[in-house]
Order: C-alpha cells, then sequence, then structure tokens
C-alpha cells in the first residue's frame, strides 16, 4: 500500500507515518510547507501546500498513492479566533483543492479526512457521549471550517463516487504537542516550574470544560484501522469515549511535578466561546474496526512531562 500524507509536519504527521510504516507496511510519502522542517524516517518527504492547487495534482501523478491522509489544517482553536481568514482558506480552500486534484486522477486514491469532535459545538450533557448522527453546531471558527470541509468530502463521495472516510478525532495529546494546545501547555510550564524558568504558578482558562482525551499514538492506530476497515461515506468518530474536566488533567499534573505549584486564572487565556462537555460515542469506530484506545491518560500526562523535560535538559 502507498500512501501520501498531506500536512505531515504537524503532531500526527510523524506518529502516523511511524504507524504506517512499521506496523502497516505501508510505503508513505509525506508532504510538508516549504518553510517546515520534517525528519521522519522510511518516509520520502515533499514540499507541497494545498492552497496551490497545480501542486496538488503534480504531487499526485508524481506519487500515484493508493491512499491520501489530509491533516493539513489550521488546527488551533485559539489561532482561528485570531486569524480567521488563514483558517477558512486553509481548511476550507485547501480541503476543496485536495478534492478537485483527486477527482481530476485517471483513478482517484482512496481518501482519509480527518475533522474534529469540535464540529458538534454544544450540546446537553445528556447528549453525551455523543454519536455521529447528532447535529452539528459548531461555536468556534476552527469547528465551523472543519463542519465545512467535511460536508463538502460527503458530497463529493456522493456525487462522484470517491472512496472518502471521515474522521471526526476528539482532544488528542502526547509527547511532542505544541503548547498551544492545552494539556501541552499546563505540562510545559510545570517542567519550566521544576527547572527554576518560572515562577511556581500555572496560568490557565476555564478548567470546568470537560473534554475527551486520547493519546496521539492510539488515534493513528484508529486512522490505520480506519483505512482497513472504514466505510466510505461514513463518518467516525475518533476518542476515549471518556470525558474528563480540565481541572482534573491539571490535578494530575499537579501530581506528578516535581516542585509545588499554584493555579491562576488568566482571562487572556478564556475563548470567546467554549462548549461545557466534548465525548465521543466510538460505537461505530469500535463495531467496524475493532479499535479500542490503550495508553492511558496518567501514561501520556508522564511523557509528555518527559518530553518537555528532555527538551530544556538538552
Amino acid at each position: 500500500m502507498k500512501v501520501l500524507v498531506i500536512g505531515a509536519a504537524g503532531f500526527v504527521g510523524p506518529y502516523l507515518i511511524r504507524h504506517l510504516t512499521a506496523d502497516m507496511g505501508a510505503t508513505v510519502f509525506a508532504t510538508k510547507l516549504p518553510q517546515e522542517t520534517l525528519d521522519v524516517p522510511n518516509a520520502a518527504v515533499l514540499d507541497l501546500d494545498i492552497l496551490q492547487p497545480d501542486a496538488i495534482a503534480a504531487t499526485l501523478a508524481q506519487v500515484q498513492p493508493d491512499w491520501v491522509v489530509h491533516l493539513a489544517a489550521q488546527s488551533s482553536v485559539a489561532l482561528s479566533w485570531k486569524k480567521p481568514n488563514l483558517t477558512v482558506a486553509i481548511n476550507v480552500q485547501g480541503t476543496v483543492n485536495v478534492l478537485e486534484a483527486l477527482r481530476g486522477q485517471a483513478q482517484p486514491p482512496k481518501l482519509l479526512m480527518i475533522g474534529s469532535g469540535e464540529e458538534y459545538g454544544i450540546h446537553p450533557e445528556s447528549a453525551y457521549p455523543i454519536a455521529e448522527a447528532a447535529a452539528l453546531h459548531p461555536c468556534n471558527l476552527y469547528a465551523a471550517t472543519k463542519a465545512c470541509a467535511e460536508q463538502i468530502a460527503l458530497i463529493y463521495a456522493k456525487a462522484y463516487g470517491m472512496h472518502i472516510v471521515s474522521v471526526r478525532a476528539f482532544n488528542h495529546i502526547g509527547p511532542g504537542q505544541t503548547p498551544q494546545f492545552v494539556v501541552s501547555d499546563f505540562c510545559k510550564q510545570a517542567v519550566e516550574i521544576e527547572c527554576g524558568l518560572h515562577e511556581p504558578v500555572i496560568r490557565t482558562g476555564n478548567l470546568s470544560s470537560k473534554r475527551d482525551f486520547t493519546d496521539v499514538r492510539d488515534v493513528v492506530r484508529a486512522y490505520g484501522a480506519l483505512m482497513e476497515c472504514g466505510t466510505s461515506g461514513m463518518v467516525y468518530n475518533v476518542g476515549s469515549g471518556h470525558a474528563i474536566a480540565i481541572e482534573q488533567v491539571l490535578q494530575m499534573i499537579q501530581a506528578q511535578c516535581r516542585v509545588p505549584f499554584t493555579v491562576e486564572p488568566d482571562p487572556a487565556r478564556i475563548r470567546p466561546v467554549d462548549a461545557p462537555m466534548i465525548c465521543a460515542d466510538i460505537t461505530a469506530l469500535q463495531r467496524d474496526t475493532g479499535w479500542m484506545p490503550e495508553i492511558s491518560l496518567a501514561q501520556t500526562l508522564t511523557d509528555t512531562l518527559d518530553a518537555w523535560r528532555a527538551q530544556y535538559q538538552s
């Protein structure tokens, strides 16, 4: 199997490439933006900007993949509020460019389309864990663009007979994630406190929100399983199936931190709109693939803290 991973220089890309090559025996080509760096073994790395349609077509002609995994996105909720035009351009127009390039191939490759659990937006707690048939009520710009891109992809699958499997991935975390995301941010601040680089205070946004956190290494196993067993035209939630308050996650980090710290709210970290709860119903994923998460949240936090410790010690 030959796989083209578009947008592989982000957090998920290297983990997915490792899983595809080491565990699934795939031949992998991975794309990045020209200004990005991507150093992965056993994969050919190519430059690609999905805002350039001709470049996508040329890459497909060069690689001739069996599968394309579309990871390229502006994936920060916080940044989507600050740069809405960029978020729309990459997440919506970029996705249309990818779909059109695929449709233009004599034999279009299969597509794994990566969306987000943020697409569901705000629902009453009684609706959780939330299934794929639930209405989408995105409450931030990132979520709105991902919902739009997903719906466009589903239309392409139906209208043109393209093989497209869609994912709504819930919060995934792990070593190497940037501090734009809450768990990595907390772990980074905790390690800076350990190293004496930061006063013993962690500043936070809304701690009452509940989120469904899954280790990125489990998430990429789910992606591989859906490539093997997912049904075209279907949408699959990928998550742990359990929600935990961000405050509890911070307490788990506090228990593992080697130096005591206190917690202070930071108004600058409060989002304009924030869903109080997000939690996945993963029945469809488990039914069609047999996938189960294997790595505990405590282990993920240990590994993420250790990754930051290694970075500060190097």
